[in-house]
């Protein structure tokens, strides 16, 4: 279950759970089925396909990335990378090798398929108020499965919601869970509303049974949603009070408790991540060589797949402060009516496709499924609207036409509603070929 392959080999035998597999490939295990190098034109339409070229390209870019920043200090930054994006463990696998400290998840379900797939270090990005899940962390920290478990909290009743949650679990015996506190801003979505509101959430982490405080945390993509210089200096701002109030937990003696584990300070999603090691580089030094342990751990997700919609128009290499991602998504869909002048609809819908951060766009073609990939001109062909198991595509007048059979490459935006809608991923060797062959296979767990 390395490279491209992925889960081919664990899958076991296809059959129609698997809709992203042609009806000729059930009764065939995922192995035998990959060995064949089937091409992109054996899969069925709609489907959805991750570029295995792409994917290692984005990985070693963020990795790469990451051994670099910090700002003018240079010491890099840690990268725990959103594992919400894909809840795919074969590719979070191949993100903690190629170097990520940890994985990331948002919810104690979430957090029980990353411990149970074996990931060293999770950090949760909200709290843990699940008896049973507490239990389960407290196994995996005391069998070694797991070396660090790290949850968020915002408020004192959330701390005392935690501990006991954490007391009903059994776990008393077992180490403190270490807790982060999150700082917010007034209106947006979790955190504390302030430094101060903050400090007093961490001073009840320090008296709470069970828990560890153990640094500060936050998420600046909730204060704005585009790459404006307005908005970039709303995160860096956010960014400023991140630091103040690791250096007010610091300065309070708050985390003196972590014996030879660093502090962690986390923030950066998958579009400001650059601002956050401008803003903080200085700050990660896991070796305590300039001042306390301290780690500061980044948490881009999306970055894995990327996108050719939202991501692309905010990713820090738009701004020539980040990596150069590539987008690693596609949809394939063939065109089934023909039902009016300019108008083409296919295959592919709501239950197929991502829609919440932009439609998806249609890129290229190939006439009747099969043979080279044919650019389509940027705003000759669009997409004006999706319905559960349709896309309308507008064609504008003079533009190449569209036949029954062609199949379109689309897109999209946001891969986080993305892979939640395919349970098994055809991996492609390159999307961009001719001929795609089928390289692999990547199983999602979204319950």
């Amino acid at each position: 279950m390395s490279g491209p392959r992925f889960d081919a080999d664990a899958v076991g035998v296809l059959g129609p759970w698997a809709k992203a597999v042609p009806v000729s490939a059930w009764g065939t295990t995922g192995a035998d089925w990959v060995d064949g190098s089937p091409g992109l034109a054996e899969l069925p339409t709609p489907v959805l396909t991750l570029d295995a070229s792409a994917v290692a390209h984005n990985t070693a870019a963020m990795a790469g990335w990451a051994r670099g920043a910090g700002g003018a200090a240079g010491r890099g930054v840690d990268l725990a990378p959103h594992g919400k994006t894909s809840m795919a463990p074969a590719l979070w696998r191949a993100q903690l090798a190629a170097g990520a400290w940890a994985v990331t998840v948002a919810t104690p379900w979430q957090l029980a398929v990353a411990l149970d797939a074996g990931v060293p270090r999770v950090l949760v990005a909200g709290p843990l108020l699940d008896a049973r899940v507490h239990a389960l962390a407290a196994r995996s920290l005391a069998a070694g499965r797991a070396r660090r478990v790290l949850v968020w909290a915002d408020g004192e009743d959330v701390v005392a919601a935690t501990a006991a949650a954490r007391a009903r679990s059994g776990a008393e015996a077992a180490p403190p869970l270490d807790v982060l506190v999150e700082l917010g801003a007034p209106g947006r979505r979790t955190g504390a509303r302030s430094v101060d509101a903050a400090l007093a959430v961490a001073r009840a982490v320090t008296e709470a049974p069970g828990l560890r405080l153990a640094g500060a945390a936050g998420y600046e993509g909730a204060l704005v949603h585009d790459a404006s210089p307005g908005s970039l200096a709303v995160v860096r701002s956010w960014l400023r009070e991140l630091r103040d109030l690791h250096e007010r937990l610091a300065g309070e003696g708050l985390l003196d408790g972590l014996g030879g584990d660093a502090a962690v300070v986390s923030a950066g999603g998958s579009a400001y991540f650059d601002l956050v090691a401008e803003e903080l580089g200085d700050l990660h030094d896991p070796a305590g060589e300039h001042g306390p342990p301290t780690r500061l751990v980044v948490r881009a997700g999306a970055s894995v797949a990327h996108d050719d919609g939202f991501y692309s128009s905010v990713t820090p290499s738009t701004r020539g402060t980040g990596p150069v991602l590539r987008a690693g998504l596609h949809g394939w869909a063939r065109v089934i009516s023909r039902p009016e002048p300019g108008l083409a609809l296919l295959d592919a819908g709501k239950r197929d496709l991502p829609f919440d951060e932009g439609l998806p766009v249609a890129q290229a073609v190939r006439r009747g499924g099969r043979g080279p990939v044919e650019p389509l001109p940027r705003g000759e062909v669009t997409t004006t609207a999706l319905n559960d198991q349709h896309a309308f595509l507008r064609l504008a007048a003079g533009a190449g036409g569209l036949a029954v059979g062609d199949v379109v490459r689309l897109g999209l935006s946001h891969p986080c509603t993305a892979f939640d809608r395919w349970g098994l991923l055809p991996v492609l060797d390159d999307a961009r070929a001719d001929e795609p062959r089928v390289v692999g296979l990547l199983r999602t767990v979204f319950g």
